[in-house]
């Protein structure tokens, strides 16, 4: 009897060694290609790194040049006062500012009155009408 319980205690031994074998190769195939799409996903994760930090720096920069011209539209004022005595020092209509600005004289009237205020780029072309002279505004109206 204990060859024949030796047999099947031997027999049982392979079978288990088997199987235990068709499953570890399972897991290690398993655990190989986990490695590997850490691997990946590290390496995606240093690429996106570095390209936040590059549009981080680039932001920056723009940051600056934005706030650079926050700053400038900002430091332009309206003042209803101080809009109706340039045009009259100028010597001008409502309609022949207007024509110089690129808006109706009814704009301006309105701007005038104070019951409307000049867009930002409107803004804009009255600081520049405020640099001009009598003569170079009349020339700009004969021009237009």
């Amino acid at each position: 009897m204990s060859t024949f319980a030796n047999q099947l205690k031997s027999e049982i031994a392979r079978i288990a060694k088997k199987e235990n074998k068709a499953e570890n190769a399972a897991l290690k195939k398993a655990s190989a290609q986990y490695r590997s799409d850490i691997a990946a996903l590290k390496r995606r994760i240093a690429s996106m790194e570095a390209m936040v930090a590059k549009l981080g720096k680039q932001a920056a920069k723009t940051g600056a040049e934005v706030a650079a011209t926050e700053d400038d539209e900002k430091s332009l004022r309206f003042r209803v006062a101080g809009f109706a005595s340039l045009r009259k020092k100028l010597g001008l209509t409502a309609n022949e500012m207007g024509t110089l600005l690129g808006v109706s004289g009814q704009s301006v009237y309105k701007w005038e009155q104070g019951k409307a205020k000049p867009r930002a780029s409107q803004m804009q072309a009255i600081a520049a009408v405020r640099k001009l002279g009598k003569k170079q505004v009349s020339e700009l109206l004969a021009a237009a």
